[in-house]
Order: structure tokens, then C-alpha cells, then sequence
């Protein structure tokens, strides 16, 4: 049995910083993650460019540095968190998924499930849940969702080269896929279930792009409709954006369906820990992080839960490891943060 004083869950951005944060501090940690570091990101599609600029997503102090001085790409995102963890000689132990959480009043006692190793006891002190908050897409439920030539997640361009593909979703990876799919030359119609894509949720640089391709026609858009069922050949989708609606077949090669993502909320019921019921987001003492459950601390995306309308992302949760460290060290915790004159993410 490996004990620690700290047990960090989740190895995304944010969970590395803490890592880092520990370190600085000298406290004995373990850190684990069900997947790879930065697993969430690298399900983006190749050369995804982030909303955010370089300054805000640089985690650690440490400069995040990109060839033309733009916004950092997938790829080079990867590239820099992995060069963090070399560069701190942070110790992850990744595809070890914890499995279960046990509280008495000494500490935790965790239990993972590595890969091919049976399972492995861990006991904390307190313990960090920094799992992140788009761990599975969001499903439609409808007849023929798991058919083949049908995905979730938006993968590469070039797949869809002289296919007809049909993307479910209005939101900024919808638009996304549908202008790198058109640029790549697939023959790209959208479904939205709204009048009009929502402006607010798309990065800024895409939205004339998107709304001049639609209204040319070089895109189809069907606005205010939803698939209903999902066949080898076609989509058969409801005018009005209601099930009971009129219905309509558009044919399709290959349907992206990017509607969002859910979190995996699993380890916080585990954990015993007080949620939201709207979205499952874990309640916390916002000057500590910590949540309910004395000894349990959350950071990151994390604490918003399945968020419908995103309002918490890497570059608002620094201040997340800076609060976490404080309570775990007894030193006075950081003022709030200066409210972004424009949130960029």
C-alpha cells in the first residue's frame, strides 16, 4: 500500500498545475488519470486551434510558445504539457483509473484498477478530484446512432473528402467541422434545432465564414429541426425542432453528431460529495475549493458539472490551484481574481 499525503484524480492542464503547485510546495502527492494527460484534448480534431490565447491556457509559469506567435494548435498544446511534465519531472500515473473512494476519519483509502494489474490500494490525506467536465459526447438516443458511418466526435477532414456529410449542432465544434470538412471538399449540410447558430458560442473568426457559406447555399442549413432517426443512406430529420414534427430525409454518407458532452460525475458520487441536481456539479467552498466532504477539494473544469452554456474553462481555474495550495499549506487564500474584460474561451 503506497500512501501520500495528497492524491491528485485528473491529469488535464489544470491538474498538472497542481502537480507542479505540489511540488513547490513539498508536499508528498500521488496523481493518477483514467487515460493519457490531457486525454479531453486529444480527442480534438488535428490542428484545432484553441479559443483562447497563449497567456491565459500557460499553466505553471511557464510560457507557452507557438511558431507564429497565434493561438496554440492541438498539437502544440500536447507538445507543451508533455514537455511540463519533463520539465518538473512530474511523476503521472496514467490509464489508472480510480475505481473506488473510502473515508474514515484518518484519511482515504483509494483503490485503482490499472491496466492488466489487478487492483492497488492508495491511502491520502485529502484528496484532489480535477477530472474535468467532457468526459462522453451527449447521445440523441434515436435509432441508428451507432451505426458505423456515424461519430460523435469530429476526427479528421479528409475522411469526408466527396461524401455527403450531415452535421448535427449549431455550436462552435459543429461550425468548425463544417468549414474544415467544406475546405477539404465533402459536400457538408448542418441540422440545428434552433432559427439561427448562436453567436455567442462560436469563435468569432468562423461566424461571417459559416453564415456567407449557408446563406450562399454552399452549405445546406436546416434550422429548427432534429434527426429522428438514422439510416445507412439518410437522416430522416422533424421540421420545427419537435419529434412530432414534419419530416424530411437528407441524404448522408457519414453524420457527425456534435451536440456537446457530459461529465462523468462517477468518482464524485463515490466520494459521497454534495451535487447540483441541474448539473451535477459538485458544491464547494469557493475561497478553499473544498467540497462537502472535509478533506475532498475540486478544481478545474470540474466544478462546473455538464455545463450547457460554458462559462468555465482553463484560463478562469488557475486561481483554483493558488486556493487549494493556501488550504493545504495554512496560508491566507489568494484574492478573487480580476474579472477577464473578454473571456475568450
Amino acid at each position: 500500500m503506497r500512501s501520500a499525503e495528497v492524491a491528485i484524480v485528473g491529469a488535464g492542464p489544470i491538474g498538472l498545475e497542481l502537480a507542479v503547485a505540489m511540488k513547490r510546495a513539498r508536499i508528498d502527492y500521488l496523481h493518477f488519470d483514467a487515460k493519457q494527460i490531457g486525454y479531453t484534448i486529444s480527442w480534438f480534431a488535428p490542428q484545432t486551434k484553441f479559443f483562447s490565447s497563449n497567456e491565459r491556457i500557460a499553466i505553471a509559469g511557464v510560457p507557452l510558445q507557438t511558431a507564429d506567435q497565434g493561438k496554440a494548435t492541438r498539437e502544440e498544446y500536447l507538445g507543451y504539457l508533455r514537455a511540463i511534465v519533463q520539465q518538473f519531472d512530474l511523476r503521472v500515473n496514467t490509464y489508472e483509473p480510480i475505481v473506488r473512494i473510502e473515508r474514515d476519519d484518518e484519511g482515504f483509502t483509494l483503490i485503482s484498477k490499472p491496466a492488466g494489474n489487478g487492483r492497488t490500494v492508495y491511502r491520502v490525506n485529502k484528496l484532489i478530484l480535477a477530472t474535468g467536465g467532457t468526459d462522453r459526447p451527449r447521445r440523441l438516443n434515436i435509432p441508428g446512432e451507432d451505426l458505423s458511418h456515424v461519430d460523435h466526435y469530429f476526427r479528421d477532414p479528409h475522411t469526408y473528402f466527396g461524401k455527403r456529410l450531415l452535421i448535427v449542432g449549431g455550436k462552435n465544434s459543429a461550425v468548425e467541422a463544417a468549414l474544415r470538412c467544406h475546405q477539404a471538399g465533402a459536400q457538408v449540410a448542418m441540422s440545428y434545432r434552433r432559427e439561427r447558430l448562436p453567436e455567442r458560442s462560436i469563435k468569432y473568426w468562423l461566424l461571417p465564414e459559416i453564415n456567407g457559406l449557408i446563406q450562399s447555399g454552399r452549405i445546406e442549413g436546416y434550422f429548427q429541426s432534429q434527426p429522428v432517426e438514422i439510416t445507412p443512406t439518410h437522416v430522416t430529420l422533424a421540421r420545427g425542432g419537435a419529434v412530432g414534427g414534419e419530416r424530411f430525409d437528407v441524404l448522408a454518407d457519414f453524420v457527425l453528431l456534435l451536440i456537446g458532452y457530459e461529465q462523468d460525475n462517477t468518482l464524485f458520487k463515490l466520494a459521497g460529495l454534495e451535487l447540483h441536481s441541474d448539473c451535477g456539479a459538485p458544491v464547494f467552498d469557493e475561497q478553499t475549493m473544498e467540497t462537502s466532504v472535509p478533506g475532498i477539494y475540486v478544481a478545474g473544469t470540474a466544478v462546473g458539472g455538464t455545463q450547457d452554456k460554458y462559462t468555465v474553462f482553463i484560463e478562469n481555474c488557475h486561481v483554483h490551484v493558488e486556493r487549494i495550495t493556501s488550504a493545504l499549506t495554512g496560508t491566507a487564500p489568494p484574492a478573487a481574481p480580476v474579472p477577464l474584460a473578454q473571456p475568450e474561451s
